[in-house]
């Protein structure tokens, strides 16, 4: 009952209150992102895959700037990635934008990360079960290493929170995330700003 009914209500309920209560300190974020971000904009959105991998935007702060090399191509991740958006990255507040998401109903609060589309054709059958569910802001794979751990086990931490999505565990959940954003761990992969793509290896 609370997987198919409850969740969705206690999403939208949880995530429409938090629109309101945060909405002054989004709009500061946001100001101070357009600046910081070299008139890249405050904010990045792109497909993913949800729900029975169907495709929707998802929405989140931007971090780096769009800076390009001399050919016209971007720059590293690690040298677009600006001092305010390593913090805002860091403390996870990039993520709060996806709470309209949650409101369209595109998203959960709890769940497996939305990754790109193009890694669909990527996933054994068995990973691709992480779309039994909507994916979320943050999720059972975040308490355990966010960007920090291998691909293969992010994918094995999202199967497992398939099969046993509840309310503790979401709860559980929640106080993780709460404590890893607190130490900031597993912001980045080792080598990287960000996580490494997927390759259907790694």
């Amino acid at each position: 009952m609370y997987r198919h009914f409850f969740k969705r209500l206690l999403d939208f309920c949880i995530a429409l209150t938090a629109v309101i209560v945060l909405s002054p300190l989004l709009l500061v974020i946001t100001v101070w992102l357009h600046f910081a971000n070299k008139g890249a904009g405050a904010f990045f959105t792109q497909d993913r895959p949800g729900l029975h991998g169907r495709i929707f935007r998802v929405i989140k702060y931007k971090t780096m700037t769009d800076e390009r090399d001399a050919d016209g191509r971007l720059l590293p991740d690690e040298k677009r990635l600006t001092k305010v958006g390593r913090l805002v990255r860091s403390l996870s507040i990039d993520e709060l934008p996806q709470l309209l998401n949650v409101l369209r109903g595109d998203m959960a609060l709890i769940g497996p990360r939305p990754l790109l589309p193009q890694y669909l054709p990527l996933y054994t059958p068995e990973q691709m079960r992480r779309h039994e569910v909507r994916p979320g802001i943050t999720g059972w794979a975040q308490c355990h290493g966010r960007n920090a751990i291998s691909w293969r086990e992010k994918f094995s931490y999202d199967v497992w929170y398939v099969d046993h999505v509840s309310l503790w565990l979401d709860l559980k959940i929640v106080w993780l995330t709460i404590l890893s954003v607190v130490r900031r761990t597993g912001i980045s992969h080792e080598g990287s700003a960000t996580m490494e793509p997927f390759n259907g290896h790694n």
